[in-house]
């Protein structure tokens, strides 16, 4: 303890020391004393800042009063030793403190002080070298420290003052060199940037920079830095177009390339390359690099440089370069409308459909005329600013910008209104007009006389061991019970059953999935697959559907098809492949089409286990699922083809489809990306355009010599200009040890699954022949980035200078001459679900199991868009048992509003399948709920191969607020279904819709809550008024502890103004259904869990849906009479919103879409050409981390918080 006490003891005596200096400079200021005593103390300070750490940090400490004497005493003395003394001191503290103490000195008023100084050291003649080596130096470091550093300079008038320095001092290396680095601070604003170019700070930067010497590198470096931030400006960037510095910065770089042979200048030839980047930010800066050569240069250069990968930021800056200056080409197509149309009942007045119908036929929609952006952008000298009141907004500017900064930042998309947040419920319709809904609630006025139940005896009427108070039985209508009875099968609509219609490409595979636990599932579909004689099967290609007449082009062997067939369109062949065809070539006969219409829509219905899939979770976890039924029939699946409607009238199947999927027997791990191989990508394409005789540069419909590279183009949705993404293709007329190319070249989505472990799916015919009939994981060099494909303002929402994006892929076929399909995700397409839908009604106990399938609508094409109702029988006809029936609380589920999202639908058959199954647990489900589902809100869509719209050409998921009855249907009446739930007082306790999710890994849930999307807007939900029950928490909460794919802190329950159209805020905010969710479902795969490290299959997908049931279960146990005593740990509410708290922006579109962690090719490659993040000016090399308040002083924290 005595130890501990001399320690303390000498450090008071040193830190006794230093405030006693400070008290007596203090003092001196007072007193006006002589300097020579100022410049004696000041001189002891500066021995101890150069000598002790701990003084330069008790100097800097919160509640320390030194920098402000220091700061007053420079500002208020005229002695010049005293001024260099403090200079020095000041140097001393922010040299050593990293970016804290640069913010703490600007804190002070430091910026303000010292730009005075240079002033008035200006007005010398001459002006001491000294002093402005000194006060460069440390403005030079404080600068980007000081958000509003760029205008008190200018209005201070220093730059001129910094720039006529190193005019008239060109030699003098030790004073240009803080200067420059002054420069590069004031330039960082662009008004200054324009102001200084105006002077000849460009001409001055190229009197600097020059050929490889190794005298003055460090100068030359620091020119570069200036430079580079200069001609972010456009008009110093044309200007230096202008003089031909293009031509010189490339000369420049070769020859420092060539003669840097060990590597040491790195920095200088970085520099070099960030200038080149910034005059190329500008159409003529592109036009001259290209005059130069420059593609060649950078080519050659950057390929020299792979062999040495510290020499990875030249390789990835010079790709940057070449890709910005890569011509922008349009795709080979006349148009980018869909290859299909569909006239519309009525066509919108608004929005982008109205707006594809009013396009005159002239306007090219493939590529702008002008491909560039520059007409909006406003250059430096257009921007104003109030300079008169600057001055006076300096120290309001100080405090207010320390409280900017909160934990979270503000999102425009977030609700902030708390009115609009309050959920409304608001009927929409009359009741008179709900009605017509009625007869798809048979079982609130069934009796159920003429039913064989299993109990004729009477039993007290309770529920799980809790008596009920008083039962009250609402009813639909006063007619009588036994009318609803006669409404078995066929609900509002009439099933219109057309010879014509084909679905085949539309329709995916089948499902050989069974819905109990047996194992012999796999076997048996295998065992059917391989019974098909061979020589059989060598003939069906593909299942051609009879009595169809088929309409095809001659010879289109390129086709893609959707997971509703989405049509190919063109095949640009850049090397070559095998037959890449349709799914039926006959497809087209007959047509001249100028596109090839991707085939198929693949949805796979499945056929592997439900036990499987549903069990083997984890002792509490597991849930089980007794015998079933296989959901699979070929026979039956080609049946509902032939009834399907489709706009291409498809007339054949693919073999996946046919034949359905079974789970394989393998886990698929998530592949690992290989470094570089994004810049490989990018590298080959600007070597096909350096090299343009080595391509084949054509649209092929048939491919006589089969390459071993294609370029694919996706088809938009029909009636739309757009929504590329999913795929589902057929190869064939391979070769085995050939690895060939597919490279999908009108993406749109800026980011993807696919640059994380994501891999296509593949379909193998001689796979499934040997007893291998499943879907698996295919492809290596995987990569998504952006294009030099063009995306013309029409496509863009009005936005020019857009690009497409490329999904690319490898593959070597295992066998000769193969039939191979590709797809996005495991297909599941509208006549899966029917036949599955069937299969289940023919095989459940009608005892037991109460079941209807009835028709909610019909689509635009006349298809019928199922609703299905499961509970359980009641107990007996009795009184009792039937008001226990009536009173159940309604879950309302809904899938696939989105065609591409075909996991979705997988889910759902997994929740589908539990709800049906035998098992106990699934008994006491159906005794507890009644179901109400639509497992697919949008089958045109599914049908018809579209990515993410219906017919109309519009996005069903942002119509539920007001959905149009003839443009809508299935939207329109899902609604009405709810509304009039709500009318009769029955609201659904639970309200969920599945989707898919193509940029993040897991399965989550969006909800919607008040507390939180205000707490989301800045203010503290803990201080917030606002009072909510926190039950919307409880279900994703229990699926979290049961269901291994699930991440609870991945969801979110915030309310964005851009989803208020969606069936989850609708339904919410209209319905007034409190646990309204959304749940997505990863495309890729899991990084935590049990699953982690995988991607998903459609065994863990129906398992997610399986689970789901669980956990309504474990609600309904949770939310009985004790509803308001749940567990404290269920809404652990603090704890996840500050987990969350740190992502910015919108909690659920952007941020959790664009969640994984970046990688370095992402940050080179992804960005658009003028939104390149600011580099930081000042390297700060301290360990400390500052704090939030300090960071927001920072201009690279600034412009990383408002980076879109």
């Amino acid at each position: 303890m005595s130890k501990l006490k001399v320690v303390g003891e000498k450090s008071l005596t040193n830190s006794s020391r230093v405030v006693g200096l400070l008290a007596q400079l203090e003092k001196i200021n007072t007193d006006s004393t002589e300097p020579d005593t100022a410049r004696y103390v000041t001189s002891k300070i500066l021995h101890l800042a150069q000598s002790q750490e701990k003084t330069r940090r008790e100097m800097t400490t919160k509640g320390s009063t030194g920098m402000e004497i220091l700061l007053s005493t420079l500002e208020n003395t005229k002695d010049l030793q005293t001024v260099l003394n403090i200079l020095s001191i000041l140097v001393e503290l922010v040299s050593s403190g990293g970016g804290r103490r640069a913010s703490f000195l600007v804190a002070k008023g430091g910026s303000q002080i010292l730009l005075q100084l240079l002033m008035n050291a200006s007005k010398e003649s001459p002006p001491h070298e000294e002093l402005m080596v000194q006060t460069h130096s440390i403005l030079a470091k404080i600068g980007p420290k000081d958000k509003k550093f760029g205008v008190k300079a200018r209005v201070n008038g220093a730059l001129n003052v910094t720039l006529n320095l190193v005019k008239q001092h060109f030699q003098n290396y030790r004073l240009v060199m803080p200067c420059l680095q002054l420069l590069r601070v004031y330039s960082t604003n662009s008004v200054n940037a324009v102001s200084l170019g105006k002077n000849g700070v460009v001409e001055l930067m190229f009197k600097i920079i020059g050929p490889f010497s190794k005298k003055n590198s460090g100068l030359m470096r620091v020119a570069l830095d200036t430079l580079a931030a200069l001609l972010k400006s456009k008009t110093n960037a044309r200007r230096a177009v202008d003089r031909g510095y293009v031509q010189v910065l490339l000369t420049i770089y070769v020859d420092w390339h060539r003669h840097d042979n060990r590597h040491r200048n790195m920095l200088i030839r970085k520099g070099i390359l960030q200038s080149l980047k910034s005059v190329t930010n500008i159409k003529l800066g592109r036009k001259a690099f290209i005059d130069a050569n420059g593609m060649k240069i950078l080519y050659n250069t950057s390929q020299e440089c792979l062999a040495v990968r510290t020499l990875d930021p030249l390789v990835n800056t010079s790709s940057l370069i070449m890709r910005k200056c890569f011509p922008k080409n349009r795709l080979p197509l006349p148009t980018i409308k869909s290859s299909f149309h569909f006239q519309l009942p009525v066509i919108p007045v608004t929005g982008p459909v109205a707006q594809l119908y009013s396009l005159p036929p002239e306007v090219d929609d493939v590529l702008d005329e002008s491909d560039d952006n520059e007409d909006a952008d406003f250059e430096a000298e257009h921007e104003v600013e109030n300079e008169d009141d600057l001055d006076q907004n300096f120290k309001r500017f100080q405090s207010r910008f320390f409280r900017f900064y909160t934990t979270h930042l503000q999102n425009d998309d977030i609700e902030t209104d708390i009115n609009k947040l309050r959920p409304q419920q608001v009927p929409g319709r009359t009741i008179e007009e709900l009605k017509m809904y009625e007869h798809l609630f048979p079982e609130l006025v069934d009796d159920f006389q003429d039913y064989e139940l299993i109990s004729k005896e009477p039993k007290p009427f309770v529920i799980e061991g809790k008596v009920r108070g008083p039962i009250v039985v609402p009813t639909a209508g006063e007619e009588a019970s036994g009318s609803s009875r006669s409404v078995k099968k066929g609900a509002g609509v009439k099933e219109k059953v057309s010879p014509k219609g084909e679905e085949a490409t539309e329709d995916a595979r089948g499902s050989d999935r069974t819905l109990p636990q047996q194992l012999g599932g796999q076997n048996r579909a295998a065992a059917s697959a391989h019974s098909f004689s061979s020589d059989i099967v060598k003939a069906l290609d593909r299942i051609t559907l009879q009595n169809v007449p088929s309409q095809v082009s001659p010879g289109v062997a390129a086709g893609m098809r959707k997971d509703c067939g989405l049509p190919l369109s063109v095949l640009s062949c850049t090397k070559a492949c095998p037959h890449v065809a349709t799914c039926g070539s006959t497809l087209f006969e007959g047509r001249t089409g100028q596109l090839g219409k991707l085939c198929c829509t693949g949805v796979e219905t499945e056929d592997e286990e439900d036990s499987e899939s549903s069990s083997s979770v984890e002792q509490a976890s597991s849930v089980e699922v007794p015998d079933g039924p296989t959901l699979h029939d070929s026979d039956l699946y080609i049946e509902i083809v032939k009834t399907t409607k489709s706009v291409p009238e498809y007339s054949e199947v693919a073999y996946p489809d046919y034949f359905g999927h079974i789970p394989p027997p393998f886990k698929e791990p998530i592949l690992e990306r290989p470094y570089g191989v994004q810049r490989t990508k990018i590298a080959q394409d600007i070597e096909r355009l350096i090299h343009q005789n080595d391509i084949l540069d054509r649209v092929a419909y048939d491919l006589d010599n089969p390459k071993s590279e294609y370029d694919l183009i996706l088809n938009s949705d029909i009636n739309s200009n757009h929504y590329h993404q999913w795929f589902y293709f057929e190869v064939s007329g391979m070769r085995p040890g050939i690895a060939y190319r597919f490279n999908i070249i009108n993406c749109e989505k800026s980011n993807s699954q696919f640059n994380y472990g994501m891999q296509p799916l593949m379909y193998s015919v001689q796979e499934a022949l040997n007893a291998r009939p499943w879907w698996i994981r295919v492809g290596t060099d995987i990569c998504y980035y952006k294009n030099h494909f063009s995306r013309s303002s029409v496509a863009a929402g009005g936005q020019k200078g857009k690009s497409y994006y490329t999904i690319t892929f490898t593959v070597s076929f295992p066998h000769k001459d193969d039939v191979c399909y590709f797809a996005y995700h495991y297909p599941y397409t509208y006549s899966t679900l029917q036949m599955h839908l069937q299969k289940l009604e023919s095989a459940h106990n009608p005892q037991q199991i109460y079941f209807r399938k009835d028709v909610l609508c019909e689509t635009l094409s006349g298809n019928s868009c199922p609703l299905v109702t499961i509970t359980a029988m009641p107990e007996s006809n009795y009184y009792e048992h039937i008001c226990q029936f009536r009173n159940r609380p309604y879950i309302f589920l809904s899938a696939r509003v989105h065609p591409g999202e075909t996991n979705a639908s997988w889910v759902m058959k997994g929740t589908l399948e539990y709800l049906m199954s035998n098992s106990p647990t699934a008994q006491s489900l159906r005794e507890s709920y009644i179901f109400k589902i639509v497992p697919m809100l949008n089958p045109d869509g599914v049908i018809n191969g579209n990515h993410r719209c219906s017919l109309s050409g519009e996005d069903l998921n942002r119509q539920w607020h007001s959905p149009h009855p003839d443009l809508h249907p299935t939207i329109y009446h899902a609604k009405g279904l709810l509304q009039y739930l709500a009318a009769v007082k029955r609201s659904p306790l639970v309200y969920c819709d599945y989707h898919g999710h193509s940029r993040k890994k897991n399965v989550f849930m969006y909800g919607c809550s008040i507390k939180e999307t205000v707490w989301h807007t800045h203010d503290n939900a803990a201080s917030c008024d606002v009072v909510e029950d926190m039950g919307y928490r409880t279900l994703p909460k229990i699926l979290s502890h049961i269901a291994p794919a699930f991440c609870m802190s991945s969801c979110s329950f915030v309310v964005e103004k851009s989803k208020e159209s969606t069936a989850r805020v609708v339904v919410w905010r209209e319905i007034g259904v409190q646990r309204s969710y959304t749940m997505e479902s990863t495309l890729c795969g899991c990084d935590q869990g049990r699953y982690k490290g995988l991607q998903i299959g459609t065994r863990e997908l129906e398992e997610m849906g399986a689970k789901f049931c669980v956990g309504l279960l474990r609600l309904k146990r949770l939310t009985s009479t004790l509803e308001y005593n749940l567990p404290s740990n269920m809404f652990d509410f603090e704890n996840d919103l500050i987990e969350s708290s740190c992502k910015v922006t919108s909690p659920t579109t952007y941020v959790l879409d664009e969640d994984e962690p970046r990688f370095l090719e992402e940050v080179d490659y992804s960005a658009e050409s003028n939104d390149e993040l600011e580099v930081e000016l000042v390297e700060n090399t301290g360990d400390y981390e500052p704090s939030a308040q300090e960071e927001a002083l920072s201009d690279s924290e600034v412009s990383r918080a408002h980076m879109p």
